[in-house]
């Protein structure tokens, strides 16, 4: 089976490949996990972030969004000093200013779900690339998405964080048109 290029030999990056990324989501925990995830990975590699998942489930109590918008310093503290994370403290202040942003955009719009997927008319977008020169790192979208978080209070979403979310959660199916997980479609 051919694989996206990115894709290393590393089982847990398979996994994520084969299982997660392309995918929709629509619940509301998981899509404050990736964002969270994917706001930590800046400047880092995707790999890091995904050894330390399990660690981060455990550290930010499951991202239970309700529980993380109430961490006080002394929590943030325990946060820094805990090993199984990426400790950046800019990182782990975002994590709790975007909870509560998070909460905000549910009381308004129901769910963060209704939110963020409004930005595609609840339709992945499809693409056909064939080579890693044409995928890009940012878009209009995603610099349209990114400008509406960060009006709205959120943390670590500039464009290209918004970009790799969008295909983390599905939003944007970027699988390589050689990738066995690609979905043709008629263009």
């Amino acid at each position: 089976m051919e694989r996206c290029f990115w894709v290393g030999k590393d089982q847990i990056y398979i996994d994520y490949h084969d299982n997660e990324w392309g995918v929709p989501v629509h619940d509301d925990r998981k899509l404050f996990e990736m964002l969270t995830l994917e706001g930590a990975q800046a400047g880092l590699s995707w790999i890091t972030v995904l050894k330390k998942r399990e660690n981060y489930k455990k550290a930010f109590n499951n991202f239970d969004v309700s529980k993380i918008s109430n961490y006080d310093q002394n929590k943030i503290d325990e946060l820094l000093h805990n090993e199984g994370i990426i400790r950046n403290r800019l990182k782990i202040n975002s994590t709790v200013t975007n909870a509560k942003a998070f909460i905000n955009v549910q009381d308004e719009f129901g769910s963060f779900d209704k939110y963020i997927w409004s930005f595609v008319n609840n339709t992945p977008i499809i693409n056909n690339f064939k080579t890693q020169d044409e995928l890009p790192t940012k878009t209009e979208l995603s610099d349209k998405i990114s400008k509406d978080l960060k009006k709205r209070g959120f943390k670590f979403v500039g464009s290209t964080i918004i970009y790799a979310y969008m295909q983390a959660i599905g939003m944007v199916n970027d699988h390589m048109t050689n990738c066995y997980k690609h979905i043709k479609t008629d263009d």
